[in-house]
């Protein structure tokens, strides 16, 4: 892939959309798994379906082409996301029922714009289990200031989130402005999760959230760390993936998703063997 890499542009721009994916999917999954809402990459991933059908119906039937899929989809899922915090506001003691509510919505939507699309083509198809080609230099820009936007609300609002992720009740008696955290949070969730929708998929998008974290959370000793095993085992994941897919002539999503897959299977196998070992040499 070495030769081909600097020959066509189009794996550059997979390949870097990739190493970018990899880093902020897992990192900002490890909020999403502490603080219980691994759900929501599937709900928001649904409803920016329903942003790309809706895309493609706008492109086929009146030619917009300057409103790409990639962004609707975008789009839709920051709404869905808005919609989702509000949801959660009006049912304080149901809040999980707001997940299902969206994710039912963007299933709907999706059907209704797929069949006004003329049903399901190669776009589409790219877009739910992911892509080695289709991710344009355009695309790879806007996954860059994604990217950069992430890092640095993270950066900024670390403490704040590490406390509501954790203590909800004791970060708000400490001053933090919980919902605008919230919100905050819930957008940036949004952007990651359609922004990895070129290179996994739809279908496919929560496993490369939660999967690493999972696999980080049975060897490592305290957040950080879990952060960066986490991020690790993303871009191990992706690269890995990424490789085996072109070779393979498959969609990247499901490589990436069942090599993420390996590796929560090795950690898990790896602790026990640790464990096992470890008791027997204290014995």
């Amino acid at each position: 892939m070495l030769n081909q890499f600097f020959t066509y542009e189009f794996l550059q721009n997979t390949f870097y959309t990739g190493i970018l994916i990899g880093l902020i999917g897992p990192l900002l999954g490890t909020f999403v798994v502490v603080r219980r809402l691994s759900l929501i990459a599937d709900a928001l991933s649904h409803v920016t379906l329903g942003g790309i059908a809706f895309g493609l119906f706008l492109e086929k039937k009146y030619g917009l082409i300057f409103l790409t899929p990639f962004y609707t989809g975008m789009g839709f899922s920051v709404i869905g996301s808005i919609f989702i915090e509000r949801l959660r506001s009006v049912y304080k003691a149901y809040q999980e029922l707001a997940i299902p509510i969206i994710l039912s919505g963007g299933v709907g939507l999706s059907v209704i714009f797929i069949s006004l699309a003329n049903g399901f083509n190669t776009d589409l198809y790219n877009y739910l289990f992911g892509s080695v080609s289709a991710v344009s230099r355009n695309d790879l820009w806007s996954i860059v200031i994604i990217t950069i936007i992430v890092l640095t609300v993270l950066a900024l609002f670390y403490k704040e989130l590490f406390m509501l992720s954790f203590d909800e009740e004791h970060a708000v008696v400490s001053g933090i402005h919980a919902k605008r955290i919230h919100f905050i949070f819930i957008i940036l969730t949004a952007l990651v999760i359609s922004a990895s929708i070129r290179i996994v998929g739809v279908l496919l998008v929560s496993a490369l959230m939660t999967l690493p974290v999972a696999a980080s959370i049975r060897i490592a000793k305290g957040f950080k760390q879990t952060i960066l095993f986490s991020v690790i085992f993303g871009e191990l994941s992706v690269i890995i993936g990424l490789l085996t897919g072109y070779y393979f002539e498959i969609p990247p999503g499901g490589t990436i998703v069942m090599t993420a897959i390996i590796i929560l299977i090795v950690t898990i196998l790896g602790k026990k063997v640790w464990s096992y070992f470890t008791r027997k040499t204290v014995i």
